[in-house]
């Protein structure tokens, strides 16, 4: 079944079947209603969607490109607020969503096969075979919390901004002995050194460095540990040692969120009152650092608009090239801003261990 064979039920061309699918616009209500009416009894659905696609030089797709597996997408509560708020622009668009897995097993690579018009593509080292292969195609791409680049479209947040304020909070509380917890994927979980970080993803590194350089600054050589992953359980694991010694820390900044949630279950496990014996920072502000017990003490990025940006730029890049135009790179830093909670309280000069 075929155009022709509806065109020729109707008596009309097959330009005017095709507009009846794709430019509505085009036809009388009445012929429109025709054609489909013909189609229909005729058991025929439509031109084929990917030679629609090379027709009009668009496959009606975005890709997002994450981290992390795809299932991050549905599991990490920050990854969550994120997909919803592109989720939700995107949706008016009528363009679909494609997630694209940054490392593929085997020989696919969907960053090279999946047809797309653009991408966005999130925390993802630049290194990536993956994220070559969008560059390859030549597609608009948004990259979102990446090392900002002269020649791409980025959004970043405040990162130095934000773990400076953390930082000098618990400066202002008098704390002194204060450890870091962070997230470097690459490294196993434990000590991690200068030169370790310095291999670590742009958000890692640039938020990790705001923390030390603060600390630093006002003579503090801050304990500095990985965790190896963004999840509470590495958040976790990584706070035993750090807090099951005598001369624990007295306040623990972190890399997320998540990660804060973690040293706060070791910590309640060990029997140490947060924030009367240690005091803990997260960063993001996701969903559930409100309403933690105690509701946790954060820096906040807001994650909607950051997905709500990244689709408004593509866009404007994807409409761009089909009118054979080119935009020039946009940065965008967003701001960040410190919430303080109840997981913060002035230092002590003595505890119980």
């Amino acid at each position: 079944m075929t155009l022709q064979t509806v065109a020729d039920k109707v008596g009309v061309s097959r330009m005017t079947v095709s507009n009846a699918f794709s430019r509505p616009d085009q036809l009388s209500d009445e012929l429109r209603k025709k054609i489909l009416a013909a189609a229909e009894e005729l058991g025929y659905w439509g031109p084929d969607p990917s030679g629609r696609a090379l027709a009009r030089g668009r496959t009606g797709a975005v890709g997002v490109m994450l981290t992390d597996s795809l299932q991050h997408a549905f599991t990490d509560q920050f990854a969550t607020v994120l997909m919803a708020a592109i989720a939700g622009e995107v949706a008016p668009t009528g363009l679909a969503l494609t997630l694209l897995t940054a490392v593929n097993p085997g020989e696919a690579l969907a960053a090279r096969d999946v047809a797309l018009d653009g991408a966005m593509v999130f925390s993802c080292s630049d290194s990536l075979v993956s994220v070559d292969w969008l560059r390859r195609r030549r597609l608009p791409i948004v990259f979102i919390d990446q090392e900002p680049q002269p020649d791409d479209t980025c959004i970043n947040i405040d990162e130095v901004g934000g773990a400076r304020a953390a930082a000098e909070h618990l400066l202002d509380l008098g704390h002194t002995r204060i450890a870091i917890v962070t997230a470097h994927h690459g490294e196993p979980m434990g000590p991690l050194s200068a030169d370790a970080l310095q291999r670590a993803t742009y958000t890692t590194r640039t938020r990790t460095m705001g923390y030390i350089d603060a600390l630093v600054e006002h003579g503090i050589e801050p304990i500095l540990v990985n965790a190896g992953r963004t999840n509470a359980d590495a958040g976790a694991a990584a706070a035993e040692s750090l807090l099951g010694g005598a001369d624990r820390p007295t306040a623990v900044l972190c890399f997320a969120d998540v990660i804060a949630t973690g040293v706060l279950r070791t910590a309640q496990q060990l029997g140490i009152d947060v924030p009367g014996e240690l005091s803990i920072v997260g960063f993001d502000d996701a969903p559930f650092a409100a309403t933690s017990t105690p509701p946790l003490t954060t820096v906040r990025q807001d994650i909607a608009e950051k997905g709500r940006t990244a689709v408004e730029l593509l866009t404007q890049l994807i409409d761009a090239k089909a009118a054979g135009e080119e935009l020039a790179p946009t940065h965008i830093l967003l701001p960040t801003r410190l919430v303080v909670r109840e997981s913060t309280g002035p230092a002590v000069t003595a505890r119980v261990n």
